[in-house]
């Protein structure tokens, strides 16, 4: 049994609310009494990607078992290396910032759908081939695509100014391949849809909920709902059998 604790966006900014709504999940993950596998953040670690507020997250995140972290269109790639250097296995200085990582008998490919100074998510035809490549390449067990950017249309009149541009693309590498499941942040919401013949599951924000077009607006009077309780998935992974996965709002 793999178990992936899968956060996203804590948009830490060296502000008290959002550093407690992360330490509500972290706190939740030390009560379990098997660790987790992974810990898998999958973008906007920082709100402003300013360096203080890397070193604040590497102070935050969870020992003793391993991280994995990616960027969203908040964060910055060169700070964002320098302060989280030790969760990053990824070649030069600058962006993108992809990795493949493995644990727990899965591998993790981790890729980088931002654009710099822009909130939109976009894969050049350089990071589609190389993760085409990654994919090719044989593997037994369990293989993950994780990006910020989730692959989809929301129907949302925000939400849909910055989603994933290069889907098409996108769908083209993935399709066939031996992938267990796409993992995804951004939406600020617990997501379940498939993708190219794969599933898709978004985790919920930590720093807060996107209210749909549909639903009642929050007190803040916009779409983001800061009271919402801040939540992750855990995806568990059996062998031979279908993916599970379960949101928890603690």
């Amino acid at each position: 049994m793999i178990v992936i604790a899968h956060l996203s966006d804590p948009h830490l900014d060296g502000t008290t609310t959002p550093r407690d709504r992360l330490r509500r999940i972290t706190a939740y993950l030390r009560e379990f009494s098997t660790p987790v596998n992974v810990v898998l953040v999958s973008g906007d670690l920082a709100d402003h990607g300013l360096p203080a507020e890397y070193d604040e997250l590497a102070a935050e995140l969870p020992t003793g078992v391993p991280v994995f972290v990616l960027p969203g269109n908040h964060d910055v790639s060169s700070p964002l290396r320098v302060g989280l250097a030790d969760y990053l296995d990824s070649p030069g200085d600058g962006h993108p910032i992809h990795q493949v990582r493995e644990a727990a008998g899965a591998r993790f490919v981790l890729v980088d759908s931002t654009v710099p100074g822009e909130d939109h998510g976009l894969l050049s035809e350089d990071s589609l081939a190389w993760l085409d490549a990654v994919l090719r390449e044989p593997f037994d067990g369990p293989v993950f695509v994780a990006m910020h950017h989730p692959p989809l249309v929301m129907h949302h009149p925000e939400m849909d100014q910055w989603l994933l541009r290069s889907q098409e693309a996108l769908e083209a590498v993935l399709v066939d391949k031996p992938v267990t499941a796409i993992l995804t942040g951004h939406v600020h919401n617990p997501v379940v849809t498939t993708f190219a013949g794969h599933p898709v599951l978004g985790a919920p924000g930590i720093r807060s909920t996107v209210t749909l077009p549909f639903e009642p607006a929050p007190a803040s009077g916009t779409i983001v709902d800061t009271d919402a309780a801040p939540g992750l998935a855990l995806h568990i992974h059996y062998p031979g059998e279908p993916l599970q996965t379960f949101y928890r709002f603690p």
